[in-house]
């Protein structure tokens, strides 16, 4: 564990958390605690934070709405930037909405929405911010993020960058800011205009597939696997006989195989557990690799 004092004293109490349980901040309601929380409400509270954990030696560890992420019972010694509800504007000028990377992606299909804005209904159901979206170029329903982010600012090596969508390496749920480092801050969408009950009908039609299809009324990372070229990793889970397998109190929903759901009280050790089980059946029966999609932190995971 590292010395929090300098963060004690350069931040106020209100945006510093130490011991912070991640299971507060995490979708799947599971993660021990992190050394220091900051939720900043400005970029130049991130630049401060880099700087100190630079001074004492702590690693760095961004994240938004904590979903995709299983972190590990025994917690994250490190300096963990928690992107919420205070670094979460966005304003809209000429169907181009720039939005701080706090900003949930409900949130943000709402604003488009309001703006009479089409482009971001596949988004409007993801359990995450707009940062992470970017981070891993999030998706759904045959749309990604990369389809309409024109442009990012990043904090790359202490230094404030803008990259254009072009510079950032963006592909099936990675993108050049996760290959290569750099937090997102904020980003520039351009969308395109539509009647505003076309915009709500493809948002409510998706809501309603996402409530029939997935298990949303248990706490989980979204889907646990990345689609394997030509396949679906929920079928594959299903065609193995491991719908409703556990471990623990991590299961294979049995309302949807591709997702690993916590039935209570389920600890990252069983998350991990059951993914690995899942990986070595899979494979053993079809031959093919399963890689997780689930972002793993922490020792022990």
């Amino acid at each position: 564990m590292f010395d929090t004092t300098l963060f004690r004293q350069n931040f106020e109490p209100h945006k510093l958390l130490v011991g912070e349980p991640m299971s507060r901040h995490t979708t799947f309601c599971i993660g021990g605690p992190a050394a220091v929380m900051l939720l900043p409400d400005c970029a130049e509270d991130i630049v401060t934070a880099v700087e100190l954990a630079g001074f004492v030696g702590a690693p760095i560890f961004v994240t938004g709405g904590g979903s995709n992420l299983l972190v590990s019972d025994s917690g994250i010694n490190a300096v963990v930037i928690k992107l919420g509800r205070d670094f979460a504007r966005a304003e809209c000028e000429d169907g181009i909405i720039t939005a701080q990377a706090g900003l949930s992606l409900a949130a943000l299909a709402d604003t488009a929405l309001a703006q009479e804005l089409a482009g971001l209904e596949f988004s409007a159901g993801i359990p995450g911010s707009l940062g992470g979206a970017v981070f891993m170029n999030a998706g759904a329903y045959g749309e990604e993020m990369s389809g309409v982010v024109q442009s990012v600012q990043l904090l790359e090596r202490g230094e404030l960058v803008t990259r254009g969508a072009d510079g950032l390496g963006f592909g099936y749920r990675t993108s050049g800011v996760l290959t290569g480092g750099g937090i997102v801050l904020s980003a520039t969408l351009r969308l395109e205009p539509g009647r505003p009950e076309d915009i709500l009908a493809k948002m409510e039609d998706l809501a309603a597939q996402r409530r029939d299809k997935q298990p949303l009324e248990y706490p989980s990372a979204g889907s646990a696997f990345k689609r394997p070229p030509g396949r679906f990793a929920g079928k594959l889970v299903d065609d193995a006989g491991l719908r409703g397998f556990a471990v623990g109190g991590a299961q294979i929903s049995v309302k949807h195989a591709g997702f690993i759901i916590n039935t209570g009280g389920a600890t990252a050790q069983d998350v991990r557990a059951l993914i690995a089980h899942v990986q070595e059946r899979v494979f053993k029966l079809f031959g093919v690799e399963l890689e997780p999609e689930v972002r793993m932190v922490g020792g022990g995971v």
